[in-house]
């Protein structure tokens, strides 16, 4: 069994070296692939909690903050364009203050992005609320704004008072945090296992000779099994390759393999 770790990577300026993803009690995310040496391609991997709760974790990331991690130029279609419109546009054009800031920076999903371990995006000052300092009616406990000194709709007092944004912890049905749903998204009572294009499913005995039947593997010999580390680097890599290819740890982990 061969212990790799990727050293190179296309993540361009957005490289941090030693910046790796971590689960929560510090240790490095590892997946074991199963590789198919004569198609030069990975048939499936083997991958704990950790890993799938990473890669669900992508499903939370707002657009703007997938566009300012991989780079408007490394974007597939035109959303790096609208990105960078908005990052040219002058401020004179801008609705409120601190409007820009919420699309270029706008806050991760669940979790802040802390499954992802990717950098937090910062969050907008939009995300401050103020509430009515008065209250001389009922209906002005009905009142926010995100605008401090707005004035109060029913007693024209201003909207002062800061409230404080509770962010959720941990995700769990209907976005409620629950202490007893523990973090992340799936259970860690089973492996998983990860396709080439990222299915993701509970292992077995049964589906694994399935899968080899499915992609026409016969040799097994040609079948070599690799553990790799998942970093920072390979985490972007990861993000990017989901969105352009059907063939994301084939891209990721054997790309030179697959060129040659």
């Amino acid at each position: 069994m061969a212990n790799t770790k990727r050293k190179g990577g296309s993540s361009g300026s957005h490289k941090k070296k030693g910046h790796k993803v971590a689960t929560a009690n510090g240790t490095l995310m590892t997946m074991k692939l199963l590789v198919d040496t004569k198609a030069q391609r990975v048939v499936y991997a083997e991958a704990g909690k950790d890993v799938v709760d990473f890669l669900f974790s992508l499903l939370t990331l707002p657009v703007g903050t997938v566009v300012k991690l991989l780079g408007t130029d490394t974007m597939v279609g035109s959303v790096g364009n609208l990105y960078g419109s908005v990052e040219k546009l002058d401020d004179t054009y801008i609705v409120r203050e601190n409007a820009k800031k919420a699309l270029l920076a706008p806050a991760a999903g669940c979790e802040s992005g802390n499954v992802l371990q990717l950098p937090e995006a910062e969050a907008p000052e939009t995300d401050r609320f103020f509430r009515c300092s008065s209250f001389y009616y009922s209906d002005c406990y009905n009142n926010v704004t995100k605008v401090n000194g707005t004035p109060c709709s029913h007693c024209k007092n201003s909207m002062g008072t800061e409230m404080q944004l509770v962010v959720p912890t941990a995700c769990s049905d209907g976005g409620a945090v629950s202490a007893a749903a523990g973090t992340g998204f799936v259970q860690g009572i089973v492996t998983y296992t990860v396709m080439d294009d990222l299915k993701v499913s509970p292992m077995s005995s049964i589906s694994g000779i399935t899968m080899l039947n499915t992609f026409g593997v016969t040799d097994i010999g040609s079948l070599q099994e690799k553990t790799v580390q998942l970093g920072y680097e390979e985490g972007l890599e990861i993000l990017k390759a989901s969105l352009q290819s059907k063939t994301v740890l084939t891209d990721v982990f054997l790309p030179k393999k697959r060129k040659g």
